[in-house]
């Protein structure tokens, strides 16, 4: 039985405004404000078809075309079942009680426990009951317990460690002449920006110093507010572990608690050996909080060596039947790669009144889509790692306070950030696992009651992607397109791609990139870039023939290409076994010669 995908905007989670003149006042007073002075500057039975994309309804009332396209709809189709369920890792051996199962989840119900001035501030800030990880970890956490805990993104993961290290300054009468005693670590600049944010909110009423260090601020104001005295201090590893070493005046001696956010992303993009560091370097009498979305190997590793000997286990979501939020609809799309394009734009133009998040596998990708879809008038922001610090804090804040728009991004948008009412999560580019799939999606239905949308585009061949995501619990429908409805401006396309200059290079680029981040994927089983029909792929870029391309092409004993650190991006190595191929401009030869790598 069909039934329509909603595409209503969702509700979200509103907060009230404050008077940020006073706000600013009160920062300046504490010597912390961060001023732009101060930065650097398959199943048997076939998915019923659907009629087309629900894609809102059009601005211009008077093109016909387009009122035909806002009555496309997206109908949802049965879901394929794929594989049974592989046995489930166990957890960490640490223990589960006092998990803070108590009746009333209401913030008030905590009047005996937390000061009236951090209440006053959850209530200013729209928040009347706890979520399931707050309602579990809050209470231990106020005891002075260590805790690792593990829930989806959206779940209030971040107010659940805030409160509790705010209370730990307030009860300790904390000066700024006594230092730093809290230090959140934040694995990218973007969610160090919104913690602080999240934050300064909750310290309305307080008198507390706070702060903010991370990679692309102007390092000696840094280091001066910090010798001023930071009572919590959020930061990047990177560079907490800088001030750590240099900065005489840093006075850290005094540290109560570390907490560590989204602690399995800040391992994945490469911080560990900085983490280890920081560890060491910190006191170790202190209060240790390990927040994360998932669980993995490396995190439990993390917890061994940073958590007192018997920690608290909170985990909400371990006997869940799903791993993302309920409110969340998710659906894929089979597409071969020369459409991919033309059904982005389709859905992106249809959509353009909604807010969209759209999902790259690389910064020149994201890079050449936002040059090329604002030029043919479809405005979209863009965030990726090769942009400046003050451009994408600029575009961060100015997605999140729009209503509508569309924001092109890398994984560096993916974890923890809390960007308001987003209705669709698009994944233009396969994520390389399902743990990157969750934390995606995670950027809408966000909170209590939030709702959503996220659509994955995938090729025929990726389709075994599907398997991996049943097993990590993540329910998915196919959807199926009019291909009929779906705008054909492949001609216009190449016509520009030709034409235009800098869209040619930045395609050239864009394409190249595309090419070698999906030769980095690790499920090589499923993403094999022999797989890729190149003449196909390159006319999704505007190009009649495909550009040339250089690819490392590693042994089976070679290194593995690693994503830089917080970038979003991929960086490449090039190990002792590996050797270079070129891909060549294709040359048709045959309906049996599909060879298109040389090496």
């Amino acid at each position: 039985m069909k039934r329509k995908l909603k595409t209503a905007e969702s509700p979200g989670v509103k907060k009230p405004k404050k008077d940020e003149a006073d706000n600013d006042d009160m920062e300046e007073e504490r010597g912390l404000t961060v001023t732009e002075e101060d930065a650097d500057q398959g199943t048997d039975k076939p998915a019923q078809p659907l009629e087309g994309a629900e894609a809102g309804e059009e601005e211009e009332e008077d093109d016909e075309e387009d009122e035909e396209g806002s009555e496309d709809e997206v109908e949802k189709g049965e879901g394929e079942k794929f594989g049974d369920d592989d046995d489930e890792e166990d957890g960490p051996e640490l223990p589960t009680g006092l998990t803070g199962a108590f009746e009333d989840t209401s913030f008030a119900s905590l009047a005996s426990l937390v000061s009236e001035n951090t209440l006053k501030g959850v209530k200013e800030m729209g928040f009347d009951h706890m979520t399931e990880i707050q309602h579990k970890s809050i209470r231990p956490l106020l005891e002075g317990r260590d805790i690792l805990a593990a829930a989806k993104t959206g779940s209030g993961k971040t107010l659940a460690f805030l409160i509790p290290s705010i209370e730990l300054i307030y009860k300790l009468k904390f000066m700024p002449r006594n230092g730093t005693g809290v230090v959140i670590l934040s694995p990218t600049r973007e969610l160090a920006m919104q913690t602080y944010g999240v934050m300064k909110e909750l310290m309305t009423h307080h008198v507390h110093t706070f702060g903010l260090i991370m990679g692309g601020s102007n390092r000696t104001a840094e280091a001066q507010r910090l010798a001023n005295g930071v009572n919590i201090l959020v930061a990047t590893p990177g560079r907490l572990l800088d001030h750590l070493q240099n900065t005489a005046g840093f006075m850290y001696k005094n540290l109560q608690c570390l907490i560590i956010d989204e602690a399995d992303r800040i391992l994945e993009v490469g911080f560990e050996e900085e983490l280890k560091q920081i560890i060491k370097l910190l006191p170790k009498r202190r209060q240790t909080m390990l927040f994360s979305a998932t669980q993995t190997r490396k995190v439990e590793d993390l917890a061994r060596i940073s958590l007192k000997k018997e920690p608290l286990y909170v985990g909400v979501d371990d006997n869940k039947d799903n791993a993302t939020v309920d409110g969340l609809e998710q659906g894929y799309v089979v597409c071969p790669s020369e459409k991919r394009f033309m059904l982005l734009f389709t859905f992106l133009k249809k959509n353009r009144k909604k807010k969209l998040m759209v999902f790259f596998s690389s910064c020149m990708s994201v890079k050449f889509h936002y040059e090329l879809l604002n030029y043919i008038d479809l405005p979209v922001m863009a965030i990726h790692g090769k942009q400046k610090q003050t451009k994408r804090t600029t575009t961060f804040f100015q997605f999140c306070n729009a209503d509508s728009g569309i924001l092109l991004c890398t994984d560096v948008a993916a974890r923890g950030l809390d960007i308001p009412e987003v209705d669709w999560i698009v994944q233009y580019d396969p994520p390389d696992d399902p743990k990157e799939y969750i934390h995606r999606v995670g950027r809408t239905a966000r909170g209590i009651n939030g709702v959503g949308h996220a659509l994955l585009i995938l090729r025929p061949e990726e389709l075994g992607f599907l398997r991996f995501l049943k097993q990590a619990k993540v329910p998915l429908s196919e959807f199926e397109f009019s291909w009929a409805k779906i705008s054909d401006i492949q001609g216009q396309l190449e016509k520009l791609i030709e034409k235009n200059y800098y869209l040619h290079k930045s395609a050239q680029e864009a394409y190249k990139s595309y090419v070698r981040a999906y030769d980095s994927h690790s499920l090589k089983a499923i993403y094999s870039v022999n797989t890729l029909n190149l003449p196909m792929v390159a006319l999704s870029f505007g190009f009649k023939v495909p550009p040339y391309v250089d690819l490392n092409v590693h042994s089976k004993g070679g290194l593995k290409m690693t994503k830089r650190g917080g970038g979003g991006g991929f960086g490449y190595q090039k190990g002792k076994g590996a050797h270079k191929a070129k891909i060549f401009k294709h040359v048709n030869k045959g309906k049996g010669d599909k060879r298109q790598f040389s090496r």
